[in-house]
């Protein structure tokens, strides 16, 4: 009875020990202060950005495409896998923090024999076992509940990773959609273009037959003809290029995916970026890579406890209940036994410094964590104001592409007049057709490039991403109060309402 009280002052010493930890508890990590600055003609609000940003443009074909290229790419369904093998660590480490039960039986059969000795009287002997043993490790210092905080921290990050594989998809995939836009758009000019010269160089030839015009201009006609459809074919081939690339996103055949890209228009008004008057600095705080970042801290941290803690005396206790039956030759017993013991306490001596060692290597992966970290925000800060410059320079030289192109086109239309009267020379023409040629190539490729800078300014800001514990992130998550209205009689409606999920938080949910 003496050992077992002294068992228990051991435990309730232990237990009064479990709340100790060594190592640094983790604090976010001070970045230098922050300041978005931008054009003010397009500084951007983050209550602006949505989840689903790409349905602002009310196109059926590209949120077909976006919605088909977040259930057919293998990163997400790499990153949904990471999260889920995260999860099952955390919880792995939750449970190494409790005691473990273990149930065992056993049964043995001898017969004791000797030289000589008849079978009749041979001993026959049976034993079995049937027990329940526990096992339980104190945390004195913090090591379990440091393994569990890592845990649950990577958790968090590839939730988060998660997250930021389906805003870098949806952005992907609506730029090749856009560049296959453009792409149409300018083989419309390069048709066109093609169309013009080769009428050109038909109605030379023609009079240079008739002896009119000399050889060398209908020659030159030629040649610009050829080489406007040696760019008609360039063209086309880049168009393809740019649908085996929407393919290859989407998973959609390219039959299929040539019939809906028909059908869509070749080009949509992208949307007003609202103002306001600066950009606060905690919205880069919003974007999932730099959240898994500042978590991945956290883990550092955590880890740098569990180091240290393995420095330190481990205290662990085991026990057992069971049940032990004995048979021999016709005498039966059985026996209820439990133990509570040993309480062992391990104490590292002499280990070469291998425990301080692998502490000094945890610490320098904590600062590891921290400098990618700030270089993760450095670099957030950079993507956003790049992407309200672009957007802000491509706005505003969208009036002078339109005015450039409208003069052009005025100016071949007299040139080609002055032509087909004889007043102006086919060089002039020419001339006049490739400048106007340049003009609309250049407006298509503004378009293009307008439209990847308002990709990238949502895809800068998270893409829509709620920061966990954030007053939106919990606005989102709560149920929404969707009216139902019902016609009652002629002029009259009752309005109820019933409380339902967002589907847009049931869709980003693996």
């Amino acid at each position: 009875m003496k050992a077992l009280t002294l068992s228990l002052s051991t435990l309730a010493t232990a237990l009064l020990l479990a709340g100790c930890a060594v190592g640094p508890r983790y604090a976010a990590p001070e970045t230098s202060p922050v300041t978005i600055t931008a054009p003010e003609r397009h500084l951007f609000a983050p209550d602006a950005v949505q989840r689903d940003w790409w349905r602002q443009l009310e196109d059926a074909q590209l949120d077909a495409l976006i919605e088909r290229a977040l259930a057919a790419n293998h990163d997400i369904r790499i990153a949904q896998a990471r999260l889920l093998e995260a999860r099952a660590v955390q919880d792995e480490a939750e449970l190494d923090r409790w005691p473990t039960v273990t149930m065992g039986a056993s049964k043995t059969r001898s017969i004791a024999q000797g030289n000589g000795v008849p079978a009749e009287a041979r001993t026959l002997a049976e034993s079995s076992r049937l027990g329940f043993d526990a096992g339980w490790e104190i945390d004195l210092f913090g090591r379990l509940r440091a393994d569990r905080d890592a845990a649950v921290q990577r958790e968090r990050s590839a939730d988060a990773k998660w997250h930021e594989a389906r805003v870098s998809v949806a952005a992907e995939t609506a730029n090749a959609y856009f560049a296959e836009r453009a792409c149409q758009q300018q083989l419309r000019v390069a048709e066109s273009d093609t169309r013009s010269r080769g009428e050109t160089a038909r109605l030379t030839d023609l009079s240079m037959r008739a002896g009119f015009t000399a050889p060398a201009d209908a020659a030159l006609a030629r040649a610009s003809a050829s080489d406007a459809s040696g760019r008609l074919t360039q063209q086309r081939a880049q168009c393809a290029v740019h649908r085996k690339a929407l393919v290859a996103l989407t998973g959609i055949a390219e039959t299929e995916l040539e019939t809906r890209l028909a059908a869509a228009p070749a080009q949509r008004a992208l949307p007003a970026v609202g103002r306001i008057d600066s950009v606060p600095a905690n919205a880069i705080a919003q974007r999932p890579d730099v959240y898994a970042a500042e978590l991945g801290v956290a883990a550092a941290s955590a880890d740098v406890g569990s180091a240290e803690a393995e420095r330190y005396p481990r205290l662990t206790i085991s026990g057992n209940i069971g049940r032990t039956g004995f048979r021999v030759s016709g005498f039966r017993e059985s026996i209820e036994t439990w133990t509570v013991g040993p309480v062992a306490l391990t104490v590292p001596l002499l280990d070469g410094g291998a425990r301080a060692a692998n502490a000094d290597a945890a610490k320098a992966r904590y600062t590891e964590a921290v400098a990618l970290y700030r270089a993760n925000v450095r670099q957030a800060v950079r993507e956003v104001e790049e992407a309200l410059v672009n957007l802000d320079a491509t706005d505003a030289r969208t009036g002078d592409a339109d005015t450039a192109v409208q003069n052009y086109q005025a100016s071949l239309n007299a040139t080609q007049a002055r032509f087909d009267s004889g007043l102006a020379s086919l060089f002039e023409l020419e001339d006049s057709r490739r400048t106007l040629f340049s003009a609309q190539t250049a407006r298509v490729s503004l378009q293009r490039e307008r439209a990847e800078a308002w990709v990238a300014l949502y895809r800068s800001m998270g893409g829509g991403w709620t920061r966990p514990g954030t007053a939106a992130a919990a606005a989102e998550a709560a149920p929404k109060r969707v009216p139902v209205t019902i016609i009652t009689t002629p002029g009259r409606t009752l309005t109820i309402y019933r409380s339902s999920t967002p589907a847009a938080k049931v869709a980003t949910s693996p």
